[in-house]
C-alpha cells in the first residue's frame, strides 16, 4: 500500500487517513489503489473493532484529481500506462476489480461498506464528488458545521460512479437525491445533517468520530460484526431472508464466550474483556 493512505491501529480502532494534503486528498490512481488495499488489509485483521476514516490537511477529499479531468478533456478515461503499472492493472478505473461486480473506482468506496466492522467518517473542509461517495459508503458521517459536500460529478459531465447512487438513495429522499445529483449543489455540514447525508454535526468531526469508534470497540466484537452484516443485508434481501439471517446470527452469538462475557460484565458492573473474532 502506498503512502496515499495511512493506518494507525490502537486499542481496536483503526485510524485511516487519506494522505495527500497538498492536493486536498484528491483521488488519483495511486489513491484508488491505496484505499482499496487499506480496506482489504483491515478486513483481515481480527483485532480491528472499528474504523475512523478522515483526511489529512484542510479537507476530507476534493474529489477526482484535476489531472484526470484534463485527460478526459482530451478524450481519455483510462489512466496512462505508467499509472496503470503503478496500480498493478492494465485496465481503466471502470474495469472490474478482482473479477467482482465492483469496478476499480467503486471498490475504493465500497470496501468500507463491506468491511465487517463499523466505519465512521469524519468530514471537514470539503467532500466533493469521489470524496463524498467514499464517505457515503461509511456507516456514519460526522461532519463539521462549515464543511462543504457535493455530488459534484455533473459539473464535469459525469455521473456518480463510485457506488454513490447505491448509498445516497438509502440516506435521503428520492427527490433530494435527484436534486443533489442533477445540480451538483454544495451543501453545508448543517444542511447535510438536515437532509440525512450526515449522522451528526460536530466542530471537531475527527475526534467525534474517534470517540464513537472507541465506544463501539468496547462492545462485543462478535455482536458488532453480526450487527453490520444484518444492517448491510437489510436493504438487499427479502423479509423472509432477513428474518432467517437474524435468527441464524443470533444463534451464533448466544452462549458463546463474548456473549457470556457481556452478561457477566454487566452483572458485575465492570468493563468487559472480549475476545477478538477468529
Amino acid at each position: 500500500m502506498s503512502d496515499r493512505v495511512t493506518i494507525d491501529l490502537k486499542a481496536g480502532v483503526a485510524d485511516v487517513r487519506l494522505n495527500r494534503p497538498e492536493k486536498m486528498n484528491a483521488i488519483d490512481p495511486a489513491m484508488f489503489q491505496a484505499l482499496t488495499e487499506a480496506g482489504e488489509q483491515l478486513a483481515k485483521e481480527p483485532g480491528v473493532r472499528a474504523v475512523v476514516l478522515t483526511g489529512e490537511g484542510r479537507g476530507f477529499c476534493a474529489g477526482l484529481d484535476m489531472a484526470s479531468f484534463a485527460g478526459m478533456a482530451k478524450g481519455g478515461r483510462k489512466p496512462s500506462a505508467d499509472e496503470a503499472e503503478r496500480r498493478g492493472s492494465e485496465g481503466g478505473l471502470l474495469d472490474n476489480a478482482n473479477e467482482g461486480p465492483a469496478t476499480i473506482a467503486q471498490s475504493a468506496a465500497w470496501v468500507w461498506r463491506t468491511l465487517p466492522v463499523p466505519v465512521i467518517a469524519g468530514l471537514h473542509g470539503v467532500a466533493y464528488g469521489a470524496g463524498l461517495q467514499i464517505a457515503l459508503a461509511a456507516d456514519m458521517r460526522i461532519v463539521a458545521p462549515d464543511a462543504r459536500l457535493s455530488v459534484m460529478e455533473i459539473k464535469w459531465g459525469l455521473v456518480p460512479d463510485m457506488t454513490g447512487t447505491q448509498t445516497l438513495r438509502h440516506l435521503v429522499r428520492d427527490d433530494v437525491a435527484r436534486e443533489l445529483t442533477f445540480t451538483g449543489r454544495i451543501v453545508s455540514g448543517e444542511e447535510a445533517r438536515e437532509l440525512g447525508l450526515a449522522t451528526r454535526v460536530d466542530a471537531n468531526p475527527q475526534q467525534a468520530a474517534y470517540d464513537i469508534a472507541m465506544e463501539i470497540a468496547s462492545k462485543s466484537p462478535s455482536a458488532i460484526r453480526a450487527d453490520k452484516e444484518l444492517l448491510n443485508a437489510a436493504s438487499l434481501v427479502s423479509l423472509e431472508e432477513g428474518l432467517r439471517l437474524e435468527a441464524r446470527l443470533q444463534g451464533s452469538l448466544i452462549g458463546k464466550p463474548n456473549q457470556v462475557e457481556a452478561v457477566k460484565a454487566n452483572m458485575e458492573k465492570r468493563a468487559p474483556d472480549f475476545q477478538d473474532p477468529e
